[in-house]
């Protein structure tokens, strides 16, 4: 496994482990390990309308493992996963290793071409498996069609001191006056995505950073004693968001996958989950080929076959979110209604199985199948 940066210590990225992903742990006999972490549990997905809160998803009522979303710093999760994969004779982790391009044998990729601190190296393998993101050189590389299904938003990420007496949900979704904003309980802080317009964010800095911490506190009130801690443009980064899709996963020798194949939205923080569920995937379509050397790419089609449909509902579902609300936020200078889907999973509370099945666990989940070596 080669991996760019020297180590995953980096903030402003996903940090929920949705039941389905537990589930997976579980199946791999790290879950209680893996819960040992310092993390915090989503129970039900909440959102506050100005003063209106209405409940929308209850992972309690799914029939998993944990009934809950794990709130996880990524890197905690990712060196829990690679110091498990170590154990394995046959893993090796390539820190500080930047993937430049591809080797190719006639129309077969045959490996990559990477940088280091130590200079260039060459890596050749028999399979080629791309979950470099929604950037991914990889996919670049092998001249893959990319379709662009559109996204109309950006995320501006940043964080505040979290207080013991603040409102104790894990997660909640803040709506005011043409603003949306995302609240992520990390004990001693809060993580804090707030949704902008896709390109507004040079104006939002011409308008200074005062403006901006006034914005925050109009959305998120209780936040008032703690805006000054967003002290400069430094302390706000920029999310891009793309959300798009490849006609075809794979070529011979290569296969992409997570949001390589399909980026999504950080609406409801599933990228990271149904990246997971393609490995899985993957894992159980292909290992029997490569042991006995006879992968074709009608195997790594086959990949494609059973992921791509999850992938496209939930881009689907994302995109219907964008359009039917946050562009509806964005563009009343008042509170709007809730959407009537919202209203309802608040009305009826057995509707939140609904959305926490939809959320949590996906449109196909993935099971690990151990075979004894």
């Amino acid at each position: 496994m080669l991996e760019k940066h020297e180590d995953f210590f980096r903030d402003f990225r996903g940090d929920t482990i949705h039941p389905s992903t537990l589930e997976v742990m579980h199946e791999l006999g790290l879950l209680d390990e893996l819960l040992r972490l310092p993390h915090q549990r989503m129970v039900k997905g909440i959102a506050r309308f100005g003063e209106r809160v209405l409940h929308m998803a209850d992972f309690s009522r799914l029939d998993t493992r944990c009934g809950f979303i794990a709130l996880m710093p990524q890197w905690d999760f990712l060196d829990f996963l690679c110091s498990r994969a170590r154990r394995l004779p046959g893993f090796r982790l390539c820190m500080g290793t930047e993937v430049t391009s591809l080797v190719f044998d006639g129309d077969r990729v045959v490996g990559v071409k990477a940088k280091t601190a130590d200079g260039p190296l060459e890596v050749r393998a028999k399979l080629v498996v791309g979950a470099d993101g929604r950037r991914s050189i990889v996919r670049s590389s092998a001249g893959l069609e990319v379709i662009d299904s559109g996204a109309p938003i950006d995320v501006l990420w940043f964080r505040v001191t979290r207080h013991s007496s603040d409102p104790p949900a894990a997660g909640t979704y803040y709506v005011s006056a043409g603003q949306f904003m995302v609240l992520i309980n990390r004990d001693e802080y809060w993580q804090c995505a707030y949704v902008i317009r896709k390109g507004s964010f040079p104006e939002r800095q011409r308008r200074g950073l005062d403006a901006f911490r006034r914005d925050v506190v109009r959305c998120v009130p209780f936040l008032a004693d703690r805006a000054v801690e967003i002290r400069d443009w430094a302390d706000v980064k920029l999310l891009s968001v793309r959300v798009d899709h490849l006609r075809c996963w794979h070529r011979e020798g290569l296969l992409c996958i997570g949001d390589a194949a399909h980026a999504m939205s950080p609406i409801a923080g599933v990228g990271i989950n149904l990246a997971i569920q393609d490995a899985v995937a993957a894992a159980k379509l292909l290992a029997p080929p490569l042991m006995n050397a006879s992968l074709r790419r009608a195997d790594l089609a086959a990949v494609q076959k059973r992921r791509e449909r999850p992938a496209r509902i939930t881009q689907r579902f994302q995109i219907l979110l964008h359009k039917h609300l946050l562009e509806r936020i964005f563009d009343s200078p008042e509170l709007i209604r809730p959407p009537l889907f919202m209203r309802m999973a608040d009305w009826f509370p057995k509707l939140q199985w609904l959305t926490a099945r939809a959320i949590g666990v996906g449109f196909r989940a993935e099971h690990v199948e151990l075979r004894d070596s």
